[in-house]
């Protein structure tokens, strides 16, 4: 069984870090880079605090997922973050019933609830009068009243954008997808949407035309895709939004006749399972999905099992992998 030395000894920092980084210790000053190392370390020896070896106390959970089978086969990110909340839920004796966010939200015998995704207003309303400890993964509503769980996608997107432009890119597009945020407001851009615009208007360099917004599937990804290549100056990097729109993506320029990197970079976001065996393979933002998914419910345990009311707020770093998919154009002439 994994320690925290084992990891100390693999990330190469002190005991004292490990813990305090695990164990979420908000005073501690170390950098993302570090933080990162020591989350993928335990991911990959499975690691357990000791709260948690001790949280085997069998409790009740509901799982609320916003997303439906077929959801998850088109984008298996919210896969993953489930399969993880039912391993981690069944490694500590927890009972876990699920539903989707379309089926009537009954209470029922449990002590706390899950709720995976981004929920409208209605059904976050729907969920406080639940009044049950709960946790948010993947969105925070209202952080005086849940617990959470997320990335901080406005930095992630900011840091992939940064990546394109010391590649040497001045044209960069971006596909995208619309997303709530809680707001039941369809049409509402997310943060990766807004924060590709700020980027480029910083720049100077901002055009509508370089943004396409639909679903985040790979048939979107495909047709959004083709829209860009047939601009006449089109953008020689692409953001994409999530890695199935990639895959879209990698489609069209291949069926066009084109190559990625060559004629077109593109940088997705997820680091699914299969981003390192596309062709080519796939430079992408790597989000522990394993990792978020079994700290919910070591998180909402250590709530329901401490009696603890302040919310917490937890912000998982990411990692950029960077693949074959880009291609650096820093000393080529950019019209």
């Amino acid at each position: 069984m994994a320690t925290i030395k084992d990891i100390a000894e693999r990330a190469q920092v002190s005991i004292s870090t490990v813990s305090r980084v695990l164990n979420y210790d908000e005073t501690l000053s170390v950098n993302a880079a570090t933080k990162t190392r020591i989350f993928e370390i335990a991911e990959d020896l499975d690691y357990q605090t000791k709260k948690q070896k001790k949280g085997k106390k069998k409790l009740s959970l509901l799982l609320i997922n916003y997303y439906s089978l077929e959801d998850e086969v088109e984008d298996p990110y919210y896969l993953s973050v489930r399969i993880a909340i039912e391993r981690r839920s069944a490694q500590l004796g927890y009972k876990l019933m699920s539903m989707s966010r379309g089926d009537e939200f009954r209470q029922g015998n449990v002590d706390g609830v899950i709720c995976l995704g981004t929920f409208n207003e209605e059904e976050i309303s729907r969920i406080r009068a639940l009044e049950k400890p709960t946790i948010f993964v993947d969105s925070c509503p209202d952080n005086a009243k849940f617990d959470s769980i997320t990335f901080n996608l406005k930095r992630e997107t900011r840091r992939i954008l940064d990546y394109l432009w010391d590649c040497g890119h001045r044209r960069i597009g971006f596909i995208g997808g619309n997303d709530t945020e809680g707001t039941g407001l369809p049409g509402d851009p997310d943060k990766r949407t807004i924060e590709y615009r700020q980027f480029m208007e910083e720049k100077g360099l901002y055009r509508k035309d370089y943004e396409r917004i639909g679903t985040f599937t790979s048939k979107m990804g495909y047709k959004l895709m083709n829209e860009l290549m047939e601009l006449s100056d089109p953008p020689t990097a692409v953001f994409v939004a999530n890695d199935s729109l990639a895959i879209g993506c990698l489609n069209a320029i291949n069926k066009a006749g084109k190559t990625c990197p060559g004629d077109f970079s593109i940088v997705g976001f997820n680091d699914i399972p299969t981003a390192k065996y596309m062709l080519p393979p796939l430079t992408t933002m790597r989000l522990y999905m394993d990792f978020m998914g079994e700290k919910a419910v070591d998180i909402i345990g250590e709530r329901i099992l401490a009696k603890r009311e302040i919310p917490m707020q937890v912000i998982l770093p990411a990692r950029l992998m960077i693949r074959e998919s880009v291609r650096n154009i820093q000393d080529e002439t950019i019209s």
